[in-house]
């Protein structure tokens, strides 16, 4: 099993000891497609999956959820995170054992989600008290510090329901001069680039496992694609995710650091556990 870049009391602490400056933000890669994003004093956490749960569920199928990397933090330590999202209900994006023990330590957690998923979400979380914000891709919510814009994604088409709003979503985050893009999981559809290019994306996170439907489970980007993606929307810096989580749905990044590179595309690749700070991705 690959070993995290830190875990535990070592993530916990750099994550404590991070400044709380207005100039820069903090982030950290938490696995598969959780970020967490520091700024000043206020933690955002996307798409936490830091669990077991799935490795449990699928152990004794013909699809077994092998971890391949770690887990780099329980998250019934995470007390201090006051919004976290989920972009859609797969479990690895909507985990009950991870939200659930977070919402034990964190009464004010809020978690936001399409709309579309909120009664889903409530029947898989149980008697968990946590408030749920649901949006779409029309109105932007305001959670202080962070407004969120709902990005529709493809994960393999573009769903919605039958009020019209989105099933797979991605979430534009602004804060203070910054704004962030979250993926969640998606493929290139035709929409998605018009979509980002409203906003002036300083980071986004893409997944680069493609797909394969071998694996039978729904696709995402691929290396070459994310990297495309992020220089077609004028994304000023781009971290993969969504690899090294599971055995048999994980890429090699070197296909997206290739091309970035042919790109010009300024990128970063994290390993989970890993920290990375705005320092020298100046505002514009």
């Amino acid at each position: 099993m690959k070993k995290a870049f830190a875990k535990d009391d070592a993530l916990l602490s750099a994550i404590r000891s991070a400044p709380e400056s207005e100039d820069q933000f903090h982030l950290w890669w938490l696995g598969q497609s959780g970020f967490l994003i520091k700024w000043q004093s206020f933690c955002l956490l996307f798409d936490p999956y830091l669990s077991e749960s799935l490795s449990v569920k699928y152990a004794n199928t013909d699809k077994p959820h092998v971890r391949i990397t770690e887990r780099v933090i329980d998250p019934a330590r995470l007390e201090f995170v006051q919004v976290v999202t989920s972009s859609h209900n797969h479990t690895d994006h909507l985990d009950a054992e991870t939200l659930q023990a977070m919402a034990r330590v964190n009464p004010d957690l809020k978690l936001v989600l399409p709309a579309a998923n909120v009664e889903f979400a409530e029947e898989r979380l149980g008697s968990v008290q946590m408030e749920m914000i649901g949006m779409d891709d029309k109105q932007p919510v305001t959670i202080d510090p962070f407004t969120f814009h709902g990005i529709s994604a493809a994960h393999n088409e573009v769903e919605r329901n039958k009020a019209g709003q989105p099933v797979f979503m991605g979430f534009v985050v602004q804060f203070g001069p910054w704004s962030i893009y979250h993926s969640g999981d998606t493929l290139w559809h035709k929409d998605l680039v018009s979509e980002l290019c409203t906003h002036r994306i300083d980071l986004a996170f893409l997944p680069i496992n493609g797909n394969e439907p071998a694996r039978r489970v729904a696709g995402n980007l691929n290396g070459s694609e994310a990297a495309a993606l992020a220089k077609a929307t004028g994304t000023r810096m781009v971290i993969p995710h969504h690899f090294d989580m599971f055995e048999f749905n994980t890429a090699d990044p070197n296909e997206f650091i290739s091309c970035c590179h042919r790109l010009a595309q300024n990128h970063r690749v994290l390993q989970p556990g890993e920290g990375w700070n705005s320092k020298g991705l100046e505002p514009e």
